[in-house]
């Protein structure tokens, strides 16, 4: 067992080589075009993005040989060599050519110090078009524009273990969201409370009563409440699902190697949802004011999850992990004494006769950012990663780590927002080395230089946040003005105006 730790630790530290090319496959149309009436189906792995959606010649793809940046970066060959140059490391942005980003959102990313071959980061930057899929009566009606929604996305994605995972979910993850959208066009502009039902064939009549559900002693004596708001977070979650399903069906055909963790955020009538998976982060800065916009999912922060899964299922541990937590390995001379324990029950500790079993490895074991789930991964939460298995072992770790983000809703309608009013994203090679209060005085600082109107503020805050987190060539590594070790992780960060869609004067 010590031996596979050690081996887990250096597989960690070290990286993969680059990813094989990706194989063509079918096309998908525009994220922001009106879909076809047809059935209902999984979105399809296109080739890589040139444009707001569209298809990449495969003389592209193949040229790229697997590795790929956001394509509104715009870069040319010499771009690329330069965004993957891990001894510059030159901070990347999007062209300052007049066409910007939605809500002149600002972003800015910058390649790891050779932590892996490539960036493992991707980021998309859409607007998605939504036509129903049907009428809430169930009447059939002609597609129209007018009928259908917009909504507003941007997404970072942080993969591990190669950069496949990551890379699909920039492609696919905001079309499944738009398929499951599709059902609630209609509904979520009707401000009465959403029908508990959906019609099953067009024409039959939509049903809101549980009446018959209601006995003389029955919990269901009323209906519950549920809100459109609630709709979309269900939306979204079931998008976050089927686009792991979809990882796991093409892990091999498409090569989708390793994981990612997910942070998306989507603006839809009047309201912001930011879906996290994982270690990626986001917060708002308003007139000053940092509000938390997600929370880190880590073995640490998700113990009692996998602790209480690990014992419902112990065949998941294989026999060689134990799911209780000790302050350190216990030793084999230790057995019959009473050391500190808890289990996933406790939030505090207490003591417990050390048996034969506890010898075992820890499910979870380290601390901070060497916390570990079997001794492998960082991270409980994100996409892909069907393939990663416990070091020299044919354990698979994917049953202990969930697809399912945590959303939370920001509504933008409660309050007058100023230019300096932002929503910050960013990847865990940002907030290793910046705290919440630091990025709130970098608002400060960059935004107050600029013209309040001058959209080009946002992408020079964005390369701010980017350039404070890598530091300055020093001492053969990376430093911060403080001088202690600036982030040798892929950093990417987007800056979305609370404004919105509207612009500033």
């Amino acid at each position: 067992m010590l031996n596979r730790v050690r081996s887990a630790v250096a597989h960690l530290v070290s990286s993969g080589g680059a990813p094989p090319p990706r194989p063509k496959s079918p096309d998908l149309p525009n994220a922001t075009s009106v879909p076809p009436a047809a059935p209902p189906e999984t979105p399809k792995s296109p080739p890589a993005r040139t444009g707001s959606g569209s298809a990449a010649p495969a003389k592209t793809v193949e040229a790229r040989a697997g590795f790929s940046r956001p394509t509104f970066l715009q870069l040319s060959p010499g771009g690329l060599r330069r965004a993957d140059d891990h001894a510059g490391r030159a901070v990347q942005s999007p062209p300052d050519t007049g066409r910007r980003l939605p809500w002149s959102t600002g972003y800015a990313e910058v390649i790891n110090a050779g932590k892996s071959r490539h960036n493992e980061d991707q980021a998309c930057c859409e607007v998605v078009y939504v036509e129903g899929r049907r009428s809430v009566s169930g009447a059939p009606r002609e597609p129209s524009r007018g009928q259908g929604l917009c909504f507003y996305y941007w997404g970072l994605f942080d993969g591990h273990a190669g950069g496949g995972a990551a890379e699909m979910a920039s492609r696919l993850l905001h079309r499944h969201i738009r398929e499951q959208l599709k059902d609630l066009v209609e509904i979520l502009q009707d401000p009465s409370p959403p029908p508990l039902c959906l019609p099953s064939t067009p024409g039959a009549p939509v049903s809101s009563d549980s009446s018959h559900l209601v006995g003389p002693q029955s919990c269901w004596s009323s209906q519950k409440e549920v809100t459109h708001e609630s709709l979309v977070i269900g939306a979204i979650e079931n998008a976050f699902q089927l686009m792991d399903e979809q990882m796991a069906r093409e892990r091999r055909g498409h090569q989708v190697e390793g994981g990612c963790c997910a942070l998306v955020v989507i603006y839809l009538l009047g309201k912001v949802y930011v879906a996290n998976a994982g270690d990626s982060r986001a917060i708002i800065v308003r007139n000053g004011e940092i509000i938390p916009m997600s929370r880190e999912f880590t073995p640490e922060t998700e113990r009692q999850r996998l602790q209480l899964l690990g014992f419902l299922k112990p065949e998941l541990l294989g026999g060689e992990f134990t799911h209780l937590e000790f302050p350190r390995r216990v030793q084999p001379k230790e057995l019959g004494q009473k050391m500190l324990y808890r289990d996933q029950n406790m939030t505090g500790w207490a003591y417990k006769k050390i048996e034969l079993e506890d010898l075992r490895f820890p499910l979870v074991c380290g601390e901070g950012k060497k916390a570990r789930v079997m001794a492998t991964i960082g991270v409980t939460r994100g996409l892909g990663d069907h393939n990663l298995k416990v070091c020299s072992s044919t354990l698979p770790i994917k049953p202990f780590l969930s697809c399912f983000p945590e959303v939370q809703v920001y509504d933008l309608t409660q309050y007058e927002h100023c230019p300096d009013d932002v929503l910050v994203l960013g990847t865990d090679g940002l907030w290793d080395v910046t705290s919440d209060c630091e990025v709130a005085a970098t608002v400060d600082r960059v935004l107050s230089a600029y013209e309040p109107n001058d959209p080009s503020r946002y992408t020079a805050l964005a390369q701010a946040l980017v350039l404070g987190a890598r530091g300055t060539p020093r001492d053969r590594g990376w430093r911060l003005p403080n001088n202690k070790l600036g982030s040798g992780d892929d950093i990417s960060v987007f800056i979305i105006p609370l404004g919105g869609p509207g612009s500033y004067s």
